[in-house]
């Protein structure tokens, strides 16, 4: 496959930057239109940005985790946050605020949505990291291990038969004139 200079240039500016829209609609979300569920699409979307230029292996370089790990974190942080309060003594899914004084930020202000948001944002990642995955790219590989019939199938049993019940390829090769 030929590759595109001015797509592969163009992705390798717009992914870090619609990784951090993606970020800031994550935690925006809370207090605003978006969370997990919205950021998590803008990350697929340059997900699949670097899955169109490079293919499923610059998607497995992009993240150190298998896409099932992202997506089981994702999981659990989402149906933690859910039962914790649950555990606290309130009701499924009960929002909880905490606000905090670091140094150089002046006012923090942190709440259970926001964990539940980063849940959802990991499960969203992690299916299309997933999906991707599955599109595999080893098709090449698939191809070279294909070896043509000798003779036509007559059953679909015999249409899948393994690659040594196939004889060799020397029968196609025999020189008619010899008889041989």
């Amino acid at each position: 496959m030929k590759r595109s200079l001015i797509l592969d240039v163009s992705v390798r500016l717009l992914y870090p930057s619609i990784i951090v829209l993606s970020l800031y609609f994550l935690f925006s979300g809370h207090n605003q239109p978006g969370g997990g569920f919205v950021g998590g699409l803008a990350a697929s979307a340059a997900i699949s940005l670097r899955y169109v230029t490079g293919g499923v292996d610059a998607v497995r370089r992009s993240f150190r985790l298998e896409p099932w790990t992202i997506l089981g974190v994702g999981l659990g942080t989402s149906v933690g946050t859910a039962i914790f309060s649950m555990l606290m003594g309130g009701a499924i899914l009960e929002h909880g605020a905490y606000t905090f004084h670091p140094p150089l930020l002046h006012e923090v202000k942190v709440t259970s949505a926001l964990a539940f948001d980063i849940g959802v944002y990991l499960v969203v990642v992690g299916l299309v990291l997933m999906i991707f995955e599955a599109f595999g790219d080893d098709r090449d590989e698939e191809m070279d291990m294909i070896e043509p019939p000798t003779r036509p199938a007559t059953s679909i049993g015999e249409e899948y038969r393994p690659l040594t019940q196939h004889l060799p390829a020397s029968i196609w090769l025999r020189d008619e004139e010899d008889g041989s």
